[in-house]
């Protein structure tokens, strides 16, 4: 299987880049996040032609994830166990954001998810992050408990750099989030409570990023940042033969200010 993930950065701007990613590199199944719309304005039709399942959760422009398979996509869930909600949080409904979509490909139980931002570092939408990060830990513990021998792959865009070579200079970010001591240290329970970063191992760093702003010259000058990651249980990291970062798909007009990561897992 050759599973993905990209930050797309708006599905129906880049549709067709996408559909083109995903003849290229053979993919199976593809996690998006920021997809900026609501369902029913998805283009799902570009990708059933291509043979794809959809699934997709998105309530406005802001925030959504998906799940592409050509593999089967069986038993489709909605946020995880205990995901909290920001709008709460401001006295308004307590519909959680379109931030976590879970489907089983071929076996593999894949969630795609749109870590919080975090903001600044004063900001109350930090701490929404850290408890969302918690929530995420204590739900990927319990699934490690209850079916150890299932797969499961914990990908997409965390909105962290969870080590120094993760960004192109530290002291641009000394006092930003994403770089954060409690930031890096909610990562660090998650890959502690049994998820590895699979794709590290074949892609190592500095200078290997997922991430550049679209401003004063980021990519051409390679200033980056890596924070989109396939985190994986045992019973998946075992099945990783190679990963690496598409850094080709940052380039060109209408380019996502991500790049996709593609792992490849063995039968």
């Amino acid at each position: 299987m050759r599973l993905a993930t990209w930050n797309v950065n708006s599905i129906r701007t880049r549709a067709d880049r996408v559909a083109a990613f995903l003849q290229r590199e053979d993919v199976d199944v593809l996690a998006l996040q920021e997809t900026k719309c609501r369902d029913d304005q998805f283009p799902e039709m570009v990708f059933s032609a291509l043979g794809y399942e959809v699934a997709h959760v998105g309530h406005s422009q802001w925030n959504g994830v998906a799940i592409l398979s050509r593999v089967g996509l069986e038993d489709v869930t909605v946020g995880f166990p205990g995901m909290p909600s920001w709008s709460s949080k401001e006295g308004l409904d307590a519909t959680p954001e379109a931030r976590a979509l879970g489907a089983t490909c071929a076996g593999v139980r894949i969630w795609s998810l749109y870590v919080p931002n975090g903001r600044t570092l004063a900001d109350p939408h930090l701490q929404y992050k850290l408890e969302w990060l918690a929530a995420l830990r204590a739900a990927g513990s319990d699934w490690l408990t209850e079916t150890p021998e299932t797969p499961v792959a914990l990908v997409g865009d965390w909105n962290i750099a969870p080590e120094d070579d993760d960004v192109w200079d530290m002291a641009v970010f000394a006092h930003s989030t994403h770089v954060s001591p409690p930031e890096r240290a909610a990562f660090r329970a998650i890959v502690e409570a049994g998820y590895a970063d699979v794709v590290r191992p074949y892609a190592p760093g500095p200078g290997v990023y997922t991430y550049w702003d679209y401003t004063q010259l980021r990519f051409p000058r390679r200033e980056g940042m890596r924070i989109d990651f396939v985190l994986g249980s045992p019973a998946l990291a075992g099945r990783v033969t190679n990963a690496l970062v598409d850094r080709e798909e940052r380039k060109g007009k209408g380019a996502s200010d991500h790049a996709p990561v593609v792992v490849e897992l063995a039968d």
